[in-house]
């Protein structure tokens, strides 16, 4: 796992779809779906915190991009 189109796709197995016309919340809200399939054991620790450590940094860039806006 090394984009974030690779977390859309794991959701996506899982059946979770997230589009909120807000980026950053969508964000949020994959994180909690990665954080559930870990605490599910779905994912193993390496995928979880690959996934995390995605979602975070397209977070930061996000809201970078605002505040220079």
């Amino acid at each position: 796992m090394d984009k974030m189109l690779d977390i859309y796709e794991l959701l996506k197995t899982y059946g979770t779809y997230i589009y909120t016309r807000d980026r950053i919340g969508d964000l949020m809200l994959m994180e909690d779906e990665i954080r559930e399939l870990y605490k599910a054991n779905v994912l193993d620790i390496k995928d979880y915190q690959m996934a995390l450590l995605l979602i975070r940094q397209e977070t930061t860039k996000l809201r970078i991009k605002e505040n220079n806006q």
